[in-house]
């Protein structure tokens, strides 16, 4: 999410960070977009069922006027009604080289795969768990040695290069 911040600094850059969404009142994000001088949300899942929750935020997504949601950090699945409502304007960032390394513990399962590389791919969020089309990919060596935090860290500065440039070239082309 700072990434797309810092990014949506530049005059040149087609997108502007309206609001910040959290399902966790006490996300970093928040206070990293607070002081940004960017509008925060955060409304807890705790409790609620899927479809209150989402409701809740689409409902708060269209006062703001949203036009594209950027997923950083949000690590529920969203449900195939709040997926349709946003049809193709939904993105995400993955730490693997999708298809590879669907869900969690991507790092750990590439190097127990004996993978040669590992990465990050910015994608439209579909239905379907970590699916729907690639919009760009970063790859980086997998090294001996590595473990998964070591190997994190460097898709991670992948993650901070590739997914500002993967959502300007999305909102460049749909004009």
């Amino acid at each position: 999410m700072a990434a797309l911040i810092d990014a949506a600094w530049d005059p040149d850059c087609p997108y502007k960070i309206a609001l910040v969404v959290a399902n966790d009142p006490a996300a970093a994000g928040l206070i990293t977009a607070a002081n940004a001088g960017i509008a925060t949300f955060a409304c807890s899942h705790v409790g609620l069922k899927r479809t209150e929750h989402e409701a809740i935020v689409d409902a708060e997504l269209r006062r703001a006027e949203i036009a594209w949601i950027a997923l950083a950090g949000w690590m529920r699945l969203l449900s195939p009604g709040f997926v349709a409502a946003w049809d193709g304007r939904i993105v995400n960032i993955h730490p693997s080289l999708l298809p590879l390394h669907k869900g969690l513990d991507t790092h750990a399962r590439a190097l127990e795969a004996g993978d040669a590389e590992s990465g990050c791919t910015v994608h439209i969020v579909n239905a379907a768990l970590d699916d729907g089309p690639i919009l760009g990919q970063a790859r980086v060596p997998v090294l001996p040695g590595d473990t998964p935090d070591m190997l994190a860290a460097r898709v991670l500065a992948e993650e901070h290069r590739l997914y500002p440039r993967a959502l300007a070239d999305l909102i460049r082309s749909a004009g």
